[in-house]
C-alpha cells in the first residue's frame, strides 16, 4: 500500500514539474529588454522611376525602454552620400516582433519616413529589419526593397 502511494506521489510530481517547467522558460520581449546602443547596417534599392538605384547605409541607433529610437546614419543612394539623423518610435511584441516608424533628416530637414517590420533575436541583441514604405516630405511613397541587421554595440553592458 505504501508502495502504491509513494509511485502516485511520486508520477504526480513528475506529471507537475512537466507542466511548470515549459511556462519558467516561456521568454518574451519587451520595451526595456531591447533597450540598448546598436550598430546596424542597410542595404537595398529603392525604386525610381528610371529604374532601380542601389542604396547602402551603416550607423548607430538608440532604442529606450520608453518605445523611442534616435540616431545616426551614413548612407549613399546611387552613389549620393549623405550623414543624416533620425527620430523615431517603435514596438515591441511579447513574441519579439514589432514595427517602427522613423524620421530621418537631412542637414535637419526631413527627407523621408519609414516604417519598418522588426524582429528581435539573440536574446534582444539583435534586430533584423525589413522595411514597409518610404514616403517623402510631399507625402509620395517610393517602392523599397531593404533590409537592415543591427545588433548590441557593447552587448555584456545589456544584460
Amino acid at each position: 500500500m505504501k508502495r502504491t502511494i509513494f509511485h502516485s506521489l511520486g508520477g504526480a510530481f513528475f506529471l507537475a514539474s512537466l507542466l511548470i517547467v515549459p511556462a519558467a522558460n516561456a521568454r518574451s520581449c519587451s520595451l526595456a529588454g531591447v533597450a540598448g546602443n546598436y550598430g546596424f547596417t542597410l542595404t537595398g534599392v529603392v525604386i525610381l522611376p528610371t529604374g532601380p538605384v542601389p542604396i547602402a547605409a551603416v550607423g548607430r541607433i538608440v532604442i529606450t525602454a520608453a518605445g523611442t529610437t534616435s540616431g545616426t546614419e551614413s548612407r549613399s543612394v546611387g552613389g549620393g552620400f549623405a550623414d543624416e539623423t533620425f527620430t523615431g518610435t517603435y514596438t515591441v511584441n511579447p513574441d519579439c516582433t514589432g514595427t517602427a516608424t522613423v524620421a530621418f533628416y537631412d542637414a535637419g530637414q526631413l527627407a523621408r519616413t519609414s516604417v519598418l517590420s522588426l524582429v528581435f533575436d539573440n536574446n534582444e541583441r539583435e534586430i533584423r529589419m525589413v522595411q514597409k514604405s518610404l514616403q517623402l516630405p510631399n507625402g509620395a511613397f517610393l517602392p523599397v526593397v531593404i533590409t537592415v541587421e543591427a545588433r548590441r554595440i557593447f552587448p555584456e553592458d545589456d544584460d
